[in-house]
């Protein structure tokens, strides 16, 4: 058993680093994008498996909301300064001050949605042609339909039903003027192959995805950390619980869950008990049905 779990992230692995060395060579300014996720973690960790002992020859571009983990953000730091790498950041705040976006208002406000639009100005301002993400196909029915190098036209924008065939794996970067890819190495890892990569590789990842003690809002279901970016309602009260996050996004519409697990043996065993998905700890994909959709089809990724 343990053998064939080695084989198979193995080939996860040999798979990814096909798919960000064609990104590297097919295309004339590649950047991955980085949240300080564990998706994005592995990913960056797999560039540099892809050109060692060089160093990874493209940026790292990260969309700051503003309201990010704090711990996402020193981790983020940390982490390229290990490495070095070139980090890239641009802010929902700067869109906002500019009059490109505007805040939401009220108790469920987020930046999530705003990001699309920071997102689009940053490509096109750094003529990103591909820019790679950690999505996988299992997260949400949405990002089922994408292929690895996924085309967007000239806005930025997704066409699910205009995509093109990746028989054999041959990858088609082909592209009008104006357009550009989205590419996703990790499409085919599950939230557990991510993990038992990061367990196998010893690749390090921010302390909020383990056990600890937070004081916590709860609200409509979700356990949300209490921050100065979430306003809380008179109803609700803050209690401390131990909890770790199962994925990292906006400290607004990002959920907890109550957890002991301390290690990577025990997050395991914890997601293979789990019946509930990491993006079910995410508030903005329950804004409507099709919410995830929606967003990918305006550019977010």
């Amino acid at each position: 058993m343990i053998l064939y779990h080695l084989n198979h992230l193995r080939e996860l692995e040999a798979e990814a680093i096909y798919v960000i060395r064609e990104a590297a060579s097919q295309f004339e300014r590649p950047a991955m994008l980085f949240s300080g996720g564990k998706d994005s973690i592995v990913m960056t960790h797999l560039a540099r498996k892809a050109f060692f002992p060089a160093k990874i020859p493209f940026p790292l571009l990260h969309i700051d909301t503003g309201h990010n983990f704090p711990e996402t953000i020193t981790f983020r730091d940390e982490m390229v300064e290990r490495i070095g790498a070139q980090l890239i950041v641009r802010y929902v705040q700067d869109s906002i001050d500019k009059g490109r976006a505007k805040e939401e208002k009220g108790p469920n406000a987020s930046r999530n949605m705003l990001q699309t639009i920071t997102l689009l100005d940053a490509l096109e301002e750094l003529k990103v042609d591909a820019a790679m993400g950690g999505a996988r196909r299992d997260e949400e029915k949405a990002r089922a339909k994408e292929r690895f190098f996924s085309h967007r036209d000239e806005f930025g924008q997704w066409d699910p039903k205009n995509q093109r065939p990746e028989l054999w794996m041959l990858l088609n970067g082909r592209k009008n003027s104006g357009e550009h890819f989205r590419v996703f190495p990790l499409s085919n890892w599950t939230e557990m192959d991510v993990w038992m990569y990061i367990t196998l590789e010893n690749i390090p990842i921010p302390n909020i995805y383990f056990s600890h003690q937070r004081e916590i809002i709860e609200r409509d279901g979700m356990l949300l950390a209490k921050s100065n970016h979430i306003i809380i309602r008179e109803n609700e009260v803050i209690v401390e619980r131990t909890v770790r996050f199962r994925t990292i996004g906006d400290m607004t519409c990002t959920g907890a869950v109550n957890s002991p697990a301390s290690s990577l043996e025990e997050i395991i065993d914890e997601i293979a008990a789990s019946r509930v998905t990491e993006r079910g700890t995410r508030s903005d994909d329950k804004r409507s049905d099709t919410a995830m959709e929606d967003r990918k089809k305006a550019g977010y990724f």
